[in-house]
């Protein structure tokens, strides 16, 4: 049976006005006019028989079956693109994985060499909490914050841990840091999101105090760094500092943690869930968690 298609030209016209929720945008990206754009996706919903955006003035708003055909449309374009890649290259590109600072510098690039074809993967490291937008993050695959679920893209949570405070060995010594309430005494590095400190300290059963001052960073990956320079005690992930506290640089302050709470997941484009490459880096990356016994629902590792 030949398959029933919608016209090409309408779907990236639809596309590029979904991403933007603006035809004069997508009409600049695709070399087109505005109107242009109108005609196509009118053409599309004719085609579909229904309705893809709610046109308010000048305002455009997906309708529900739009939100749902555009989170279908992305992946598959994006599936598309690596396709025709790869026949014009001759060759398979290099799996595009994009993470926060963090992750790359004290989790993923210390055991890169193990990852499945690692000489051709092309990490990229997000300023802020990563895309997982597939039709402009110029990635693969993403291992983002959290994990609320994203219309089009496989979201499988991948990290989990609680929190306790590191310290270089030289701050612990010279600050005399024995006990949970010396810790008010001296700087403490503060997170610009989800800052735990208040949370840790009512875990230690210490409440009603003032938090020192202290540093504050946009990532773990500039605290960590601060408190191995002796600049402040950092509230680490324990998933996260594992390698770095083996290293002697940090020292783990107290055995009292806050809750265990989901902190990554691997993301990637529902359309490309048989894609051979990104399933062979998400089945690394997963079989390296369950080694490190830090998957969600994964009892934690006791250190003896």
């Amino acid at each position: 049976m030949p398959r029933k298609l919608p016209p090409f030209a309408a779907i990236r016209a639809f596309e590029a006005a979904a991403r933007h929720m603006s035809f004069k945008a997508a009409a600049d990206e695709l070399c087109l006019t505005p109107s242009a754009i109108s005609h196509q996706v009118k053409a599309l919903e004719h085609f579909l028989g229904t309705g893809l955006f709610h046109r308010n003035g000048g305002r455009l708003e997906l309708t529900n079956t739009g939100a749902a055909y555009l989170g279908k449309l992305s992946g598959l374009l994006d599936g598309l693109e690596a396709s025709t890649r790869e026949a014009a290259g001759g060759r398979v590109p290099g799996l595009r994985v994009l993470a926060t600072p963090g992750f790359a510098a004290r989790w993923l690039v210390p055991r890169l060499n193990r990852a499945p074809d690692w000489r051709n993967l092309r990490l990229r490291v997000s300023e802020g909490a990563p895309s997982t937008d597939f039709s402009t993050n110029d990635a693969d695959i993403v291992i983002h914050w959290a994990d609320d679920p994203v219309p089009g893209v496989v979201v499988e949570p991948l990290m989990a841990s609680g929190r306790y405070p590191v310290l270089s060995p030289e701050m612990k010594s010279r600050e005399r840091i024995e006990r949970p309430e010396d810790l008010l005494r001296v700087p403490l590095i503060h997170d610009e999101v989800m800052d735990g400190w208040a949370a840790w300290f009512e875990a230690a059963g210490i409440e009603g105090v003032s938090l020192p001052r202290g540093p504050q960073f946009p990532h773990c990956e500039l605290g960590a760094t601060a408190a191995e320079r002796g600049q402040g005690v950092q509230l680490a992930y324990d998933a996260m500092i594992r390698g770095t506290l083996a290293s002697g640089t940090l020292v783990r302050a107290f055995e009292t943690e806050t809750p265990i709470i989901t902190i990554y997941s691997v993301a990637y484009p529902e359309a490309r869930r048989d894609d051979r490459r990104i399933r062979a880096f998400r089945d690394w990356i997963f079989a390296e968690m369950a080694a490190d016994r830090v998957l969600p629902g994964t009892p934690p590792l006791v250190a003896e």
